[in-house]
């Protein structure tokens, strides 16, 4: 039952994801870019949004991880995750999105995209949830199901995963555990 605000045809399509595609700069980051002294790139992720990529995996939904650019605490970060499918320096997200729904034998109105700048666009088109970020251009924005409340990098993707596990019916089972505590 559809017990937040939430477009009812944005929780129809949340209901059916099998697969979320993440971009990386602008949705798990703030889109900010940190050089550290020996010109390390730096890149801060939240926490609640990682609780959130553990908890559709834990009910059985893969994660992918898709972005322009080479990170190695992008990579990092997947890794700490458990996030296997991570495709990066990737031009063209939407080949992304066929060769993942083929390893997966999903189709793409059974995948979900976060994005946040017009890069996405081609991908928005395809899937069957499309998600942009609050701070998202308003061609992104309005290409989308649905924009979220937060930023990216500040809990937006937390707000995707719980849209899709309470669209799913699973949010309940996957919470029980703290709330009997």
């Amino acid at each position: 039952m559809n017990n937040q605000v939430y477009p009812d045809d944005a929780w129809a399509r949340a209901g059916r994801v099998r697969l979320l595609i993440l971009d990386v700069d602008g949705v798990l980051t703030d889109g900010r870019l940190y050089f550290g002294p020996k010109e390390e790139l730096c890149k801060v992720f939240h926490v609640r949004d990682g609780h959130g990529v553990k908890m559709l995996q834990q009910a059985g939904i893969e994660v992918a991880f898709v972005s322009g650019r080479r990170s190695d605490a992008a990579f990092r970060r997947a890794k700490e995750l458990g996030v296997h499918r991570y495709h990066e320096g990737v031009r063209d997200k939407a080949a992304v999105l066929e060769e993942l729904c083929r390893a997966l034998s999903l189709t793409p109105d059974q995948v979900g995209a976060v994005g946040d700048e017009l890069v996405d666009l081609p991908l928005f088109h395809r899937v069957g949830l499309a998600v942009a970020v609050a701070d998202a251009p308003p061609e992104v924005q309005a290409a989308a199901h649905w924009v979220t409340t937060l930023p990216g990098g500040r809990g937006a993707v937390r707000e995707v995963t719980d849209l899709i596990l309470k669209a799913a019916g699973r949010w309940e089972e996957l919470v029980r555990p703290w709330s009997e505590i």
